[in-house]
């Protein structure tokens, strides 16, 4: 595994640990112990992993999710912590494209669940790597957005996201960007200007990929 994505999902893990299976976490409706059973789906069921993104077979993935998060918390961790060599999603050879986003949201879903949390000072080679995912990100999650969007971070780059007509420039470091892409705009902190009505709309719509 490369190391920025190895060095989040060994954090988290931690983090996991550090927090116990009870710990809220961002993600409404979901404790620590869930959000590591949603991990293990994702990594070692394909069965269940499909029903992530398709509505028809999300009963089974909620199922399967809820009797690993049942399960031995220190058992679900150590199976985040140690990812399948098999998997189409953790394998050595696309570990760090498929899974850096994933593992920095996640463990930033745990700790800005916490009392007090303030963002990371993420070092330079991380921000730069969290950045070069954001342009297609943005455009994915943005591309029924009724405006354009204008996606920036100083010192890394910009891009271009939405459907056309008026504009919003959405500003931050990349770490923050794409929290906010991911849906957890609540706790991202950004800048936004534009439209009232634009910039509200962007703050409540449902995004993630």
């Amino acid at each position: 595994m490369s190391r920025y994505a190895r060095r989040e999902r060994q954090e988290l893990a931690d983090l996991l640990l550090a927090v116990g299976p009870d710990a809220p976490t961002i993600n409404e409706g979901w404790a620590a112990r869930d959000l590591a059973a949603h991990i293990v789906i994702r990594e070692r069921r394909p069965d269940a992993a499909a029903g992530i993104l398709l509505p028809p077979l999300r009963r089974h993935a909620d199922a399967v999710q809820g009797r690993l998060a049942a399960g031995p918390y220190e058992r679900l961790v150590d199976l985040v912590r140690r990812p399948p060599w098999w998997s189409p999603v953790s394998n050595p050879l696309l570990d760090e494209q498929a899974n850096l986003l994933e593992f920095f949201i996640h463990h930033e879903d745990v700790r800005r669940a916490r009392p007090g949390w303030q963002p990371r000072e993420l070092p330079a080679d991380l921000r730069a790597a969290l950045w070069r995912r954001l342009p297609p990100l943005a455009r994915l999650a943005l591309r029924r957005f009724p405006g354009a969007v204008l996606v920036q971070s100083p010192g890394e780059g910009e891009t271009a996201a939405g459907r056309g007509g008026d504009q919003v420039r959405l500003v931050g470091p990349p770490g923050e960007l794409a929290l906010f892409l991911f849906g957890r705009q609540r706790v991202a902190r950004v800048q936004l200007d534009g439209p009232a009505s634009l910039t509200q709309r962007l703050r409540e719509l449902r995004l993630g990929v």
